[in-house]
């Protein structure tokens, strides 16, 4: 079958710049397409073999979309200038001004199924659109509860923009034939919305078992970042206000109170926060923080990761945000690196259950280095503990299960017997 795949900001393993994100897409993508079915990517990122430059992007106006076959999948680019430090009207804009001209691009694809993953929740306009012009059903993929995140987040407060945004959430679960969502929370989250719970599905994100793994070698990064021998805390992805990355600096603060120094706290990765977050480490003095630069593709980050002993996956303290389904998570336990969270909830739970992570609770800096200090004192127990991140990475969310899992959906939602 012909699948019209709608994802705004795909990225490919080939993708190089500081803005590199998860490639749930693509993973997906190439195994749909080594199934036998033609796939089409209709995005904004020309995240492929020959990414323009935002400024060459703002001198075409956007308009030309691009086209490259990417491992099998037939990618159609329109190059749209973005960066995870554009304030939120600004992303407002280029979220609508994408969607507009999808619409287009994705009706004239006449997919026998639409696939449309947010976020943004705007991605919804093409894929509405495509399904109505093609009479043919659309599933929507649910990574972030739009607009209850921005909306407790506090960057969404203008009411008649979260009445629309209400109102287009409602006719997208309405109009699409089945809705996926990425952790137990956001499909209780869609099923509050009205969505029947028999056409809701719950498809997590998956590991990347080859890039992340154990056997990576971390030492030359170790030894670039200055690490020595302490054991060191890993944070690596954006840096915007989801991320609450205050938290480890409160959590650090304490540990420098107490004279621990065993324990070093790496932030990786760029965001707005990411000033802010740089000015207060230096006036606070905090000996035990270190920002990494930013690096070029996700090898030089699988290197950071591997640099690392435990990986932490940390938000702000938001209900809305402990439905998360985050890749850095996914990617540590690839790695076979213990996780640190202050997640509540199903990631909590699922490391701890596990043994293989420890569970810190949210804004709370005391408990914050007590955690720390007890996995300093058991730090024999790290690589085991990594081991067993591995096993559940293997077991349960490996790629090509997770991929397995949603292509029968497609194929049922679609009507064609299954390969």
């Amino acid at each position: 079958m012909r699948i019209v795949y709608l994802h705004q900001y795909f990225v490919s393993p080939r993708a190089t710049g500081r803005n590199v994100t998860g490639t749930r897409s693509y993973e997906l993508a190439t195994r749909f397409a080594q199934a036998g079915h033609e796939v089409h990517m209709v995005c904004s990122d020309w995240l492929g073999t020959s990414q323009p430059s935002p400024s060459s992007a703002e001198e075409d106006g956007g308009d030309g979309w691009r086209d490259e076959e990417i491992d099998g999948i037939h990618v159609h680019a329109l190059p749209l200038p973005y960066s995870n430090r554009l304030d939120y009207a600004a992303r407002i804009r280029v979220f609508l001004r994408f969607a507009w001209k999808a619409c287009r691009k994705a009706a004239a694809l006449r997919g026998d199924i639409v696939f449309a993953t947010s976020t943004p929740l705007t991605i919804a306009f093409p894929g509405l659109w495509a399904s109505w012009i093609g009479s043919v059903p659309m599933v929507f993929e649910v990574r972030d509860l739009w607009p209850e995140a921005p909306r407790e987040l506090g960057v969404l407060t203008n009411p008649a923009l979260l009445w629309l945004a209400e109102g287009l959430e409602r006719e997208t679960y309405r109009r699409a034939r089945h809705v996926v969502a990425l952790s137990p929370g956001m499909r209780d989250g869609v099923i509050a919305a009205g969505v029947p719970p028999e056409q809701v599905t719950m498809i997590p994100n998956a590991c990347d078992l080859t890039l992340f793994h154990p056997g990576v070698d971390g030492r030359a990064m170790r030894e670039k970042l200055g690490l020595g021998e302490r054991v060191a805390f890993l944070y690596f992805g954006t840096m915007g206000p989801a991320n609450g990355l205050g938290f480890v600096l409160d959590g650090a603060a304490e540990l420098q109170r107490r004279g621990e120094t065993r324990a070093v706290f790496v932030l990786h990765g760029d965001g707005k926060e990411r000033p802010m977050l740089e000015a207060r480490k230096n006036a606070e003095k905090l000996e035990n923080v270190i920002f990494s630069e930013p690096l070029e593709g996700k090898s030089k980050v699988a290197e950071v990761v591997a640099a690392a002993d435990v990986g932490m996956t940390i938000y702000k303290n938001l209900p809305v945000l402990y439905t998360c389904s985050p890749n850095k998570m996914f990617d540590t336990l690839a790695a076979g690196r213990p996780v640190l969270t202050n997640m509540p909830g199903w990631l909590g739970e699922l490391v701890e259950d596990a043994g293989c992570g420890v569970f810190v609770r949210p804004d709370d800096s005391a408990d914050f280095a007590d955690q720390v200090q007890s996995l300093l004192a058991r730090r024999q127990e790290l690589p085991a503990m990594g081991l067993r991140a591995r096993a559940l990475a293997e077991k349960e969310f490996s790629r090509d299960v997770v991929a397995a899992q949603l292509l029968r959906l497609l194929e049922e939602v679609a009507g064609r017997p299954h390969g």
